[in-house]
């Protein structure tokens, strides 16, 4: 490796300096030729594995109480 190519990379490798913007460096996916595959939903498989009661904790009511507290008020207020 000639001195000026040495020196370049150790310059862009040992600087620590990170580019402020970081995203749009990934090169998208390349798109394969041809038409794209159609998606037949008479193919889909649709699992249920949640159980049928879905245990909450205290901590999480409190934390949908805390930002969408206004919001449950209006919906299940018995006055208007």
């Amino acid at each position: 490796m000639t001195r000026s190519q040495n020196s370049r990379r150790r310059r862009l490798v040992n600087s620590g300096v990170t580019p402020d913007d970081l995203y749009d460096y990934a090169r998208p996916p390349r798109r394969a030729p041809g038409r794209p595959i159609r998606n037949d939903p008479t193919t889909w498989n649709v699992t249920d594995d949640w159980p049928e009661n879905v245990p909450v904790s205290e901590a999480e009511i409190d934390v949908f109480e805390s930002w969408f507290g206004d919001l449950f008020d209006e919906l299940f207020s018995t006055r208007h």
